[in-house]
């Protein structure tokens, strides 16, 4: 079964040059910087499951799949600088499209907190600025294992203050931290297409090949009564993206034993699905860098 290492491209070096670059220059000089490091990422990098993903899950050709990867990688690299450049106070040099906000504003206004389900595909952060308008204490639980020093940069230069973030910890205190935010009837923002070795999981369709994919957040949504949106933002243009946002749904707790599994699987099969359709959509703004498919 495919499992992901705990390990994400890019470091805290990479957060503070692209900083340095979005401060004292401009938005466009850190894309050009980007070209190149994307350019050296393609040659020397690994790529086979990214390859992988273009090649055989969407059927591309050779020269297509390169040129592919490297538009990945420079996507990826522009959403890094993106994300940086909204968290420090470059709001107005985005727009945005919100398309289910509606639902969002009914999950806070019932009042029972709720848990928000994104991808690694687009750029989940920059929801931040729909985050701020729905009016609710948010709660973001990170999977990276360098989060912990790259975050912490992060806070030094981040200007909002109604975001927290919930690190994984191996001693599993974070799920009381989870547990104790939605008790408090807020919002928890988390992905749910990663695990690491040991956490529960499932394996269910998803672009035409069975992949696994964590049971962990829709069970915790479950537990607690509390209503699920499925959340992804996309980049449509340079500076602008593309915010979608499911109704809120309130899962059945799977309290028997004996169905439990067939139950998780038909939830994550919902959330699968969700995903599939804006990948599609956005073919080239996948980003998980591990083998995530099972080989036939």
């Amino acid at each position: 079964m495919a499992e992901w290492s705990g390990k994400s491209r890019g470091g805290l070096i990479g957060y503070r040059i692209f900083v340095l670059s979005i401060r004292y220059f401009h938005l466009f000089f850190a894309y050009v910087l980007l070209r190149f490091v994307a350019l050296y990422f393609l040659f020397f990098s690994k790529k086979e499951p990214i390859r992988f993903y273009f090649r055989e899950i969407l059927g591309y050709g050779k020269f297509r799949t390169i040129v592919s990867i490297y538009k990945n990688f420079c996507l990826l690299g522009e959403m890094l600088i993106d994300k940086i450049a909204f968290l420090t106070g470059s709001y107005n040099k985005f727009t945005f499209t919100f398309e289910g906000e509606e639902n969002l504003h009914q999950m806070v206004s019932a009042g029972n907190g709720g848990v928000l389900i994104g991808a690694h595909m687009g750029n989940w952060e920059m929801a931040g600025q729909l985050l701020e308008r729905v009016s609710s204490a948010m709660n973001i639980v990170m999977l990276e294992a360098e989060h912990r020093q790259i975050d912490q940069y992060l806070k030094e230069v981040l200007v909002k203050k109604n975001i927290r973030i919930i690190g994984i910890k191996e001693d599993l205190s974070h799920l009381i931290e989870i547990g104790n935010a939605l008790k408090r009837n807020e919002m928890v923002a988390i992905h749910g297409d990663r695990f690491l070795p040991g956490a529960g999981s499932v394996t269910v369709d998803f672009m035409g090949r069975p992949a696994p994919f964590p049971t962990g957040p829709l069970y915790m949504a479950s537990k607690f009564g509390v209503p699920v949106s499925y959340v992804v933002t996309v980049k449509e243009r340079k500076t602008h993206y593309h915010f979608y946002a499911t109704p809120g749904k309130v899962y059945p707790y799977p309290s028997k034993l004996t169905t439990r599994k067939e139950e998780m699987k038909q939830m994550v099969q919902e959330y699968a699905s969700v995903i599939e359709k804006r990948l599609k959509q956005y073919p080239l703004q996948w980003f998980n860098y591990y083998q995530f498919w099972e080989k036939s």
